[in-house]
């Protein structure tokens, strides 16, 4: 359903309802409950326990409690882990910063300390898009650019004509000009700097063939705070749900266990190439409602993210009618819109397609998301990135802009980035040759590199891969044996994960396990990404095939 003007529900916490936020000492759905753990030693007389706390008091009021697994529990107003919100922040977990992840930055370090420790002299990190750091090398332009408006003392020395491009130049000194005090180390309004909003709504416009206004982008410092921002403004509790598809980018279900929602699940068929079939959101959706879920939004992911498909036109006109019709909050994942690598699909944006059907703010709610991260620029650390929305009102849009002013802005280099991307050079521009060339020798880079790891994974025993249309990732199918899966839950492993642990600790290969992504159930995946150097490859698959040949041969059923 839409979003509903913030009166009702304000209405509704000064009458007490349990849909309205909680208060303090309540849960999300709106039960009283006991800052203290339950258990011996918390009013039950236990004396052991007693002893315990007084003497840990002399450690600053800190106890270890051996009924919550070893945890350190929770004393007055400190916080522990005890103490902290169980029911969201303790049930929310990020996948590719998870349990693999973190094993692998350890080996790091000890590969830094201790050189020939372990069977492999590099760690590989193929669990995030992070391109840069497998060693991506940023568009000249963009850098240019941003080092004239970071320092524009620069601007001012005659040797700079022959440093920097001279469109390069005059994009700098046009940006400065739309900053008040030409300084990127100040804060801008909380939506963004107007004049960069400005450039990327005529990007916008320029893309799609229909108007856009600046006063509908927020920009944000990546995608994912958008994500948060709009997860604040629909889920107002644990009966509020988002419809996601599985498998789904783990910020969303990150997001939706912080924020206290439901995550109401739609599954892509592996079988079709993860394919969609609309028709069956219909029964999703019922099951959701018949179980007293409120779906507020329908989540796409475009290209897919971790499984690397491209909707085609009518999936996504269906798509449309289907929030449409169902009075849903349509929030478009459009961050990987650069990253084409087939030639019989092309990506339309959300909103061009619901305008194409004229469908204008009064018909459709829409969030479009997008970033710097991605595409073939790769500029993860910069931070930057903006959301679209459309056909929300006035006083909806006022509360998010009053959240988006609670972090104050997003950062000033990510913002200029997010006006670059929307407005790169153009031919005729100085910077345009050297522009082109480097895009497109990204972009076919990244597209050999797919081709090359999906056949790879089709070549190995036990492994299937679907071909990946977009995006940055391969979601392949592992077969586990039986005694492989008996051996993961003998050491309280999801059988995935025990699998990237024992190929990171073999190869120094990271992969992030596809259970953090959610699969159907009794499947197995990992999700690797496409970006290790194109001559890293060859090396990287033998050990991966290696791998995984041997660890089939030690649990063949």
């Amino acid at each position: 359903m839409p979003l509903p003007e913030p009166a009702s529900a304000a209405g509704r916490r000064r009458r007490g309802g349990r849909s309205g936020t909680t208060g303090e000492g309540s849960s999300s759905c709106g039960r009283r409950w006991s800052s203290r753990p339950k258990g011996r030693g918390y009013g039950d007389g236990g004396k052991p326990k007693r002893r315990e706390a007084a003497a840990a008091a002399a450690f600053g009021r800190r106890e270890l409690d051996s009924s919550h697994g070893g945890r350190l529990a929770f004393h007055g107003g400190m916080l522990t882990r005890s103490s902290i919100s169980i029911a969201k922040v303790l049930r929310c977990e990020y996948a590719v910063r998870g349990e693999v992840a973190i094993h692998a930055q350890h080996l790091q370090q000890q590969l830094q300390t201790q050189p020939g420790s372990l069977p492999f002299d590099e760690i590989v990190y193929c669990n995030i898009g992070n391109p840069q750091s497998l060693g991506q090398k940023p568009i000249t332009f963009f850098r240019e650019v941003l080092a004239l408006c970071n320092h524009p003392n620069l601007l001012e020395r005659e040797e700079i004509k022959s440093l920097f491009s001279t469109d390069a130049i005059a994009r700098a000194k046009k940006i400065l000009s739309m900053i008040p005090g030409r300084a990127t180390g100040a804060y801008s309004h909380s939506q963004g700097i107007k004049g960069l909003r400005d450039e990327i709504a005529a990007g916008i416009a320029s893309r799609d063939g229909f108007p856009a206004n600046a006063d509908d982008i927020f920009l944000t410092n990546g995608a994912s705070p958008g994500v948060h921002m709009m997860m604040q403004l629909l889920i107002r509790n644990n009966r509020d749900g988002i419809m996601c598809p599985i498998p789904q980018y783990s910020l969303y279900s990150a997001s939706l266990a912080l924020h206290g929602g439901a995550l109401v699940p739609y599954y892509l068929d592996e079988s079709s190439g993860w394919g969609l079939e609309v028709s069956k959101l219909k029964n999703q959706l019922e099951d959701a409602r018949s179980k007293g879920i409120t779906v507020r939004a329908l989540v796409v992911i475009n290209p897919g993210n971790p499984t690397g498909q491209i909707l085609d036109e009518q999936q996504q006109y269906e798509l449309v009618k289907f929030c449409k019709d169902e009075e849903l909050v349509l929030l478009a994942d459009e961050v990987y819109q650069e990253n084409i690598y087939v030639t019989n699909k092309k990506i339309n944006s959300f909103k061009k397609i619901a305008r194409s059907m004229g469908y204008n703010g009064d018909d459709l709610q829409l969030v479009s998301l997008h970033s710097v991260s991605k595409g073939y620029y790769g500029e993860c650390g910069k931070r930057g990135g903006y959301m679209e929305v459309t056909g929300f009102s006035t006083p909806v849009r006022e509360q998010l802009y009053k959240i988006a002013s609670v972090n104050l802005c997003s950062n000033i280099t990510g913002q200029i980035l997010a006006s670059l991307i929307m407005d790169p050079p153009k031919a005729g521009d100085a910077s345009y040759d050297l522009y082109e060339e480097e895009r497109d020798n990204i972009l076919k880079s990244l597209s050999r590199r797919a081709k090359a790891m999906e056949s790879a994974f089709n070549s190995i025993d036990g492994i299937t891969c679907n071909k990946t249309e977009g995006a940055m990732y391969l979601f392949p199918r592992i077969y586990l044996p039986q005694k492989a899966i008996e051996a993961a839950r003998a050491v309280n492993k999801a059988p995935d994960v025990f699998y990237a642990l024992r190929l990171l600790d073999t190869t120094g290969i990271v992969v992030t396990p596809g259970s953090g992504f959610g699969q159907v159930a009794g499947t197995w995946h990992v999700r690797c990404t496409i970006l290790p150097q194109e001559e890293k490859i060859p090396s990287m698959i033998s050990r991966f095939r290696e791998f995984h040949e041997e660890f089939m041969s030690q649990y063949r059923d």
